[in-house]
């Protein structure tokens, strides 16, 4: 029983380092995006992150079968063209602050995904909590941004970009019932990383080499071994120890972090409609996460 404990314990912990390096993801890419346009900034994200899991290629071999295999792939696209390109193009129209309070919402999202796909269901307290954060989602994104940098549609496409993540997480965490969580985090950012190595140059051109200040490089390392590769490890082994739903809470870090450094490094402005709006998220997601009783359906036999 305290192994079981201990195993808990530690699974929060890697959830909770892993959203909290999530939160600095938006301010890195922030950097960036003033020498670079979002495709080839998601392209030199995970590039380092693969430089940074090279080891571990290395010494696991996948031991995936076909069906698997066309999991993780499709997983790959979800998690980092898709869901990347659709949020950092959103956090190109909006301020870190914004971005990182719509995160906000994911885990109730999640919760949603896991009522709906992981054969949990919510109870009152949960849908209440699901009325809660979208009311303050919509205060964010509609309630106006007194002209500070924010925009509508690039706050919805954050939020957007978080729909597409429920799928990938869902996925990755079925993977990783049969196989380690080094495993498919390591091949899923490979899978997605040469995805990306094919689209954004035949797309959008050749990454700029030259020209791109030391302070960019520094923000799309960081951005690649902290806030991809390190992050994505944490959180897909946190995984194996707590149920996705529980784990949700965690990424209450990711909004907090992220909106901090947007106001205190970057100087940026949120209005009141946006600390209204994040208060109803972050309390919505705490309630769902420490209030709601979630069971399990019952599964029909697999004939």
């Amino acid at each position: 029983m305290a192994v079981l404990r201990t195993g808990r314990a530690a699974g929060f912990a890697a959830c909770a380092l892993a959203s909290s390096l999530w939160g600095c993801g938006f301010f890195f890419g922030k950097i960036a995006l003033r020498e670079m346009g979002v495709p080839h900034m998601v392209l030199y994200r995970f590039l380092f992150a693969v430089i940074a899991l090279l080891p571990l290629l290395a010494t696991h071999r996948p031991g995936l079968n076909r069906r698997e295999w066309g999991v993780l792939a499709v997983a790959a696209f979800l998690g980092i063209p898709l869901q990347f390109l659709l949020q950092f193009y959103g956090l190109s129209l909006t301020t870190v602050s914004h971005a990182s309070l719509m995160v906000g919402t994911m885990p109730v999202i999640l919760a949603v995904g896991a009522a709906f796909f992981a054969h949990e269901r919510m109870d009152a307290v949960g849908w209440t909590s699901l009325a809660g954060s979208t009311c303050g989602a919509a205060l964010i994104a509609l309630g106006g941004h007194e002209g500070n940098g924010a925009t509508k549609s690039g706050d919805l496409l954050i939020v957007l970009s978080l729909v597409v993540a429920l799928f990938w997480i869902l996925l990755n965490k079925q993977l990783m019932e049969r196989h380690s969580a080094v495993v498919v985090t390591a091949y899923g950012i490979l899978l997605g990383t040469l995805m990306l190595m094919v689209w954004v140059p035949l797309r959008y051109g050749m990454p700029p080499v030259h020209g791109i200040s030391l302070k960019a490089w520094l923000a799309l390392a960081a951005s690649g071994f902290l806030c991809t590769s390190t992050t994505t490890l944490l959180w897909n082994w946190g995984l194996t120890q707590v149920p996705a739903s529980e784990a949700g809470v965690l990424l209450n870090m990711e909004p907090l972090v992220g909106s901090l450094l947007g106001v205190l490094v970057l100087g940026e402005h949120l209005g009141a409609n946006a600390w209204v709006g994040g208060g109803f998220i972050l309390a919505a997601a705490v309630t769902l996460t420490t209030r709601s009783k979630t069971r399990e359906r019952e599964q029909m036999p697999v004939t």
